[in-house]
């Protein structure tokens, strides 16, 4: 079985990221998923600008958020975002938001990416070799 890979990341639910009764608005959870993919991507090699320099961008095609618990601005929150081994050109990560102060489950979700190539915006409808070699050397397959 292959090994997963985990980011948990913990981050301050910021002021402006709440309504006028504390609680953070919906969106941002979203926002919080990209930046549990921007720890993840630090951590493993694969951030947004390890892709670009490889000569593609990665938009997301599909997102998808379960709420469960509410947040509140000055609380903190843990991003845990891990990588879920596919076979097609795509990148897919699942998410779960923890509050930090009693590790309750506030949110579920998870992305699916694509590979487009930076100049020509064209679908990349394989895997390119550096991800297959990413995937190679984290035992992904």
């Amino acid at each position: 079985m292959p090994d997963k890979l985990i980011n948990r990341t913990e981050i301050a639910v910021r002021f402006n990221e709440a309504d006028p009764l504390g609680i953070v608005w919906h969106g941002h959870y979203i926002r919080y998923f990209e930046d549990g993919r921007e720890a993840f991507g630090k951590q493993y090699g694969l951030s947004y600008l390890d892709f670009f320099k490889k000569g593609f961008i990665v938009p997301i095609v599909s997102i998808q958020c379960d709420y469960k618990l509410s947040l509140r601005y000055g609380e903190m929150v843990i991003i845990e975002t891990q990588y879920i081994p596919c076979e097609a050109a795509k990148i897919k990560f699942s998410y779960s938001l923890y509050n930090s102060e009693n590790n309750k489950l506030v949110a579920t979700g998870s992305s699916v990416q694509v590979f487009l190539e930076k100049e020509t915006s064209v679908l990349h409808l394989t895997n390119p070799p550096f991800f297959e070699e990413w995937k190679k050397e984290h035992k992904l397959i």
